[in-house]
């Protein structure tokens, strides 16, 4: 009998992965979305799309930016997917098809046909059939991260048009009845997406100001310590040099 693993066996599993720390206000972020993960993936309905896999990307991207080492970034991606457990290069490599794709249609009414036509029709193209599974999946598991990563499809074709609320709105309306998924938990995923971003933004500002500050601080100590050290040794060798010049 298989046993369902639990949000701490994959935060065991993460953490014996990456040992080094996480800067504090990302930390919440990875444990966040580490659970949201985990929750999903031992749905029973859950299914695996490119989809999903670029919103786990771009989501980690996006709230990730300005975490130093810059090179931790990388070792956190892989090691949270190693932790549900599966592969970080199919998130990876899924993501970078889909936005690739992306860059290459036309425009947003573009892609709206192509994925109503991927929805209907069977061409035998990878990435069609697998927009075609979710369409014709009545049991079809809903995220959050699918969501953001359908708005970065859109955004990869149009930055303009998801910038623009009529548009944007326009577009998941289509796309989402194209893909029969529900319209509005998408656009209300999405408003609080963007406005967690917004919050992470300015969190990382507060952050940067804090950082410079203390490094302008540590300078200051720095250059004072100096100071005094040469006003020491000037003070120290005058009575050496008057003796020199008395004898």
């Amino acid at each position: 009998m298989n046993t369902v693993r639990t949000v701490s066996d994959t935060k065991r599993a993460f953490y014996s992965c990456h040992t080094r720390p996480i800067n504090s206000i990302y930390r919440r972020v990875v444990e966040e979305l580490m659970v949201e993960m985990h929750l999903l993936t031992v749905n029973v309905d859950y299914h695996y799309d490119p989809i999903y896999a670029l919103g786990v990307v771009a989501s980690l991207d996006r709230f990730m930016q300005g975490y130093r080492p810059e090179q931790d970034k990388d070792a956190i991606f892989n090691c949270l997917c190693q932790s549900l457990p599966d592969d970080p290069q199919r998130y990876k490599g899924d993501a970078d098809r889909l936005t690739t794709f992306a860059h290459s249609i036309g425009s947003t009414k573009e892609l709206v046909s192509w994925v109503e036509n991927a929805a209907t029709i069977s061409s035998g193209d990878e990435l069609q059939e697998q927009f075609k599974a979710i369409a014709n999946n009545p049991k079809f598991k809903y995220s959050r991260l699918f969501a953001i990563g359908l708005f970065t499809l859109l955004e990869s074709v149009d930055a303009a048009a998801t910038k623009d609320e009529v548009q944007r709105n326009q577009l998941l309306k289509e796309v989402c009845a194209a893909l029969r998924v529900p319209e509005d938990k998408i656009q209300k995923d999405l408003e609080l997406y963007r406005s967690n971003l917004e919050k992470m933004i300015q969190a990382q500002a507060v952050m940067e100001d804090i950082l410079k500050a203390d490094k302008k601080k540590r300078e200051e100590r720095l250059q004072a310590n100096s100071s005094n050290g040469t006003s020491s040794v000037d003070v120290a060798e005058t009575p050496k040099n008057e003796a020199a010049s008395g004898s």
